[in-house]
């Protein structure tokens, strides 16, 4: 879900140059339009997002201005994402939400180089207030998911990460080896994982993203019927899977995810984001955990 953090552009278009200062870097940049060449060798870095972004809408508007985030780089929590969402919708971008979240995407691989998917940037650009987003990968679908007010969703800040330079790269290599044997994991069966001539690495991780999609669908019924006790099993299930299955937790936040999970009034915890490090999310009873980040879920990227 989006929640109630994020970042901001204060702006005033015109020109044809981006020109902005950071308040999370003391180096601001100044880039002419349009983007000629490679945006990843933009300096500073935070710079190669928005460079990226400006190549792939094809903007040829300039804007001068201000960044702001509450949104911590290195989190886990979408930093970069925000970012290229706001810049597109600064720069003029009038697409549709699911239109801004693939530009967003395809410059995030520009700026990265790492593959990332598209979940971040279409639960930022479509985001509904009091929501979660549920997103079918393969069609780009979404259905809007009520997160219930007598939960406390908590947010709580492990260790710094960055996928750049990270295994990440390495498992979308291996879920595309298993779906040359499978075909598309978002449609393949359990059984047919486990009975597949596959590398036992390789298993894993198609075992990982099967079950993990149908966690996803079981979640989001175990909300909608007020189960919270189901709905945080399946978080820690969702959490042990990444760790053994997908093996992009790490000590460090398996502990963080255990002493949340031993919290009296807490019915689940797992990492978020793309792994590493980062954050834990938790659901819990309201008030029961009181040294972490209270979010909301918000609306997504907009025109203030």
């Amino acid at each position: 879900m989006a929640i109630d953090r994020g970042t901001t552009i204060d702006f005033t278009a015109g020109g044809s140059t981006i020109e902005l200062q950071s308040d999370a870097d003391d180096e601001p940049i100044r880039l002419p339009l349009p983007i000629v060449g490679d945006p990843s060798a933009v300096a500073p870095r935070w710079g190669t997002y928005v460079a990226a972004m400006a190549s792939e809408t094809g903007a040829d508007r300039g804007i001068t201005g201000n960044v702001t985030s509450t949104i911590p780089a290195g989190a886990g929590l979408s930093s970069s994402a925000a970012l290229e969402c706001a810049i597109g919708l600064a720069l003029g971008f009038d697409g549709s939400p699911t239109e801004l979240a693939q530009a967003a995407q395809r410059a995030e691989h520009a700026a990265t180089g790492v593959p990332t998917g598209i979940m971040d940037q279409l639960c930022i650009a479509a985001a509904r207030a009091g929501h979660a987003t549920m997103i079918d990968c393969h069609t780009l679908a979404i259905t809007h998911v009520p997160v219930p007010e007598d939960l406390d969703v908590i947010v709580k800040f492990v260790v710094h990460r960055t996928l750049v330079g990270s295994a990440y790269a390495e498992r979308v290599a291996e879920c595309a080896a298993a779906e040359v044997i499978l075909g598309p994991l978002r449609s393949a069966a359990l059984d047919a994982v486990e009975a597949a001539d596959l590398d036992e690495v390789v298993r894993r991780r198609a075992r990982h993203v099967v079950n993990e999609n149908q966690r996803v669908l079981d979640f989001a019924a175990a909300l909608e019927r007020g189960d919270y006790v189901a709905a945080g099993r399946l978080m820690v299930d969702s959490h042990r899977s990444l760790a053994t299955d997908f093996e992009t937790s790490t000590p460090t936040m398996d502990r963080a995810v255990d002493d949340l999970v031993r919290s009296p009034g807490v019915f689940g915890a797992r990492m978020t984001g793309g792994g590493f490090g980062g954050c834990v999310v938790a659901i819990c009873e309201p008030g029961a955990v009181t040294d972490g980040w209270v979010v909301s879920a918000s609306d997504g990227a907009r025109l203030l």
